[in-house]
């Protein structure tokens, strides 16, 4: 789907459709990979939250209406960051979408009443995301919604971990060693929309978001230079920024930012009252600008001297 023109981002006669159903090409295509002529710059942006592809199964199987099972959705994200390619950096997209697997979850982070049978003793039924019903498997959509009308099977569930979050993951650790061998660090960019106002379950309740959030896990998932350099160059353009609140980074952002192994990640959220009509789930006039603005903060970190993230350890080893 592109919304690369201004006539489609701009025209309120523009819908995009509510779901597109593919079941058994998304578990054969789970991911889009798209690569520069040649990579320039130590940089690799990832989009786990913005796939769009629902399978009818799924649909059927849901209490929700789809417009409602899309409010888990970081909607158009991967192209608001497509012009990453242009300047010489990968971009890794789910196409399944976060309310079917959420990628930014540890793999088996399962809520066991979800489920008709026991789970297996690997499974990490305590966290706090599966506490809070956003697991691996969610229980509900971002507005706490129920998504489920009946007890999953695991076996199903097994099948949806290995055929989409694993080549998801077995791509962005591709991606993030060849980085680090050509250039001898890696960033990862983790890149995400949140709504406007915080919702019931979150500790911004009620409250309205600055127009970018940067998390870096406090500080231990990315040099400092780097969530620096970003925000200098984002308030620049004329945003809002905010550090760590309320988002300061999923499991990508923690599981992947090492930087003493010369690996640094660094995630971004959008406001998405910025780009798009968070009602209807569709572009709004803004969303030209933000995709602009975005490909602009890329190429101003693509200027920098980033040769001293290098770590004392050279293991990708994730």
């Amino acid at each position: 789907m592109d919304f690369s023109t201004d006539t489609a981002a701009n025209d309120p006669t523009f819908h995009a459709p509510d779901i597109e159903a593919d079941g058994a090409g998304l578990f054969e295509r789970p991911i889009l990979v798209e690569r520069p002529a040649r990579q320039l710059i130590p940089f690799v942006f990832s989009s786990p939250h913005s796939g769009r592809i629902y399978p009818q199964a799924f649909v059927a199987s849901s209490n929700l209406d789809p417009v409602t099972l899309r409010r888990s959705e970081d909607c158009f994200v991967e192209e608001i960051f497509s012009g990453v390619t242009d300047l010489g950096a990968p971009l890794l997209q789910a196409r399944f979408p976060r309310a079917f697997l959420d990628a930014n979850r540890e793999p088996y982070e399962l809520d066991p009443t979800m489920f008709a049978e026991p789970l297996p003793p690997h499974v990490n039924t305590r966290s706090l995301r599966v506490a809070g019903g956003l697991g691996t498997i969610a229980r509900v959509v971002s507005d706490s919604a129920e998504i489920y009308r009946e007890p999953l099977a695991y076996a199903e569930v097994e099948q949806r971990i290995r055929h989409l979050y694993m080549p998801f993951h077995d791509a962005l650790r591709d991606l993030l060693e060849e980085t680090l061998n050509a250039f001898g660090c890696a960033v990862l960019i983790d890149c995400h929309s949140m709504p406007s106002v915080g919702g019931p379950a979150d500790d911004d309740n009620g409250a309205d978001r600055p127009g970018i959030v940067l998390g870096d896990r406090y500080g231990t998932s990315c040099a400092g230079a780097l969530t620096a350099q970003a925000e200098t160059a984002l308030s620049r353009l004329g945003y809002s920024v905010a550090r760590n609140n309320p988002y300061a980074g999923g499991f990508n952002t923690e599981h992947y930012g090492r930087p003493v192994r010369g690996l640094h990640a660094l995630q971004i959220e959008i406001n998405r009252t910025l780009y798009m009509d968070e009602a209807r789930l569709e572009p709004a006039a803004g969303f030209v600008q933000v995709r602009d603005d975005m490909t602009a903060f890329v190429a101003d970190m693509a200027t920098r001297d980033w040769s001293g993230l290098g770590g004392g350890v050279r293991s990708a080893a994730f």
